[in-house]
């Protein structure tokens, strides 16, 4: 069995962007190449959450929800169930500033506290989408899924998540409208 495995969720709308941003160019690849590059670096392979169709044509791994329309937790669900993997690393492909480094620190930070659940925490708040999930934190997802509670938020309230406090803010912030990927 594998020791780790990441994931980048590509879902979501999009909205307030005007496009999908997965697909948005950076540094002469796309935002969800660049974020899966650092993922499979420090977890050591990487799969994506979301439509196949249209994110195939990257040469990438990528699994749809097995639950449609749940939000982030859908995606979180579909990892536990399709990964081997004690230790999964789920980040959400909107994030520019990640580093592989950061990210495996956050994995070790996670396998040393045994917790089901590391989030890394900024003075803005906990950042459930940038986080460690033990597969044993299966049934609490699929029990919030199956209640209809799609927040991350409330997930690792009942997952007791640990806090990794993190200083440099500016590797978890995300890009959510065309005025915030023009500052970055």
């Amino acid at each position: 069995m594998e020791t780790s495995a990441g994931f980048v969720l590509t879902g979501g709308r999009s909205s307030r962007m005007g496009r999908d941003k997965a697909l948005l160019p950076i540094e002469g690849s796309v935002l969800v190449e660049r974020t899966a590059q650092r993922v499979r670096a420090a977890a050591g392979c990487v799969t994506l959450i979301g439509a196949p169709e249209r994110y195939a044509h990257l040469g990438l791994p990528v699994a749809a929800d097995l639950i449609e329309d749940c939000g982030p937790i859908g995606g979180l669900y579909t990892a536990l169930k399709i990964g081997r993997a004690d230790w999964n690393l789920l980040v959400a492909c909107d994030m520019p500033g990640l580093t592989a480094e950061f990210l495996r620190e956050l994995l070790d930070a996670a396998r040393q506290s045994g917790s089901a659940c590391l989030v890394p925490q900024t003075d803005s708040g906990l950042h459930p989408l940038c986080a460690v999930y033990h597969r044993r934190a299966e049934g609490a997802v699929a029990s919030a899924i199956e209640h209809k509670r799609f927040k991350m938020h409330d997930l690792i309230k009942v997952l007791e998540a640990e806090s990794l406090p993190v200083a440099e803010t500016t590797q978890l912030q995300n890009v959510n409208t065309p005025v915030e990927w023009g500052l970055r």
